[in-house]
């Protein structure tokens, strides 16, 4: 079944965060009408144009439930996958690649991971934007799915990130 959004839903576009759906636009190429949603992102004014039909090929997905905080929150405990073994560039693309899949899981688990690197090791100039992309993508996330503010969220975070850490 295909995704369908509404207007005034809020949905996730992948490695951007939080898009809401403000029109759903008909346009003509090659002699063909298509609709489009146009999404606004909810940090920016950034609007983006997504055909209807590739929106999930695209990545975009609702907003999680209770269900999917309750297993991000599971992920954030759990011990780091051994990534630091490997050369920066080499976990740069790993990470770069979960926050470019747009699963809430996998940014989690890049967020996870370079919180837990970096208590270890100074990361580079790339992976400390990349855990501030991964944390913001988190944070912006469950502080919609679960009404409350960013700060909030972001200090739950960091506590359950610390209580993971003993």
């Amino acid at each position: 079944m295909a995704l369908t959004l509404r207007i005034g839903q809020r949905a996730v576009y992948p490695s951007r965060g939080i898009a809401e759906v403000i029109s759903v636009e008909k346009r003509e190429i090659g002699g063909k009408v298509q609709s489009f949603y146009v999404l606004r992102l909810a940090n920016s004014d950034l609007k983006i144009l997504v055909h209807v039909d590739k929106a999930e090929q695209v990545g975009i997905r609702p907003v999680a439930g209770a269900q999917e905080v309750d297993e991000v929150l599971q992920i954030l405990r759990e011990k780091a996958a051994s990534f630091e073994r490997h050369p920066w560039n080499r976990r740069y693309r790993a990470y770069m690649d979960k926050i470019k899949s747009g699963s809430l899981f996998e940014v989690a688990e890049v967020f996870r991971d370079l919180h837990r690197l970096k208590k270890t090791k100074p990361l580079s100039f790339g992976e400390r934007r990349m855990l501030d992309t991964a944390r913001g993508l988190v944070s912006q996330e469950l502080s919609v799915a679960r009404s409350l503010d960013r700060a909030t969220v972001e200090k739950e975070l960091d506590s359950v990130l610390n209580e993971g850490q003993a």
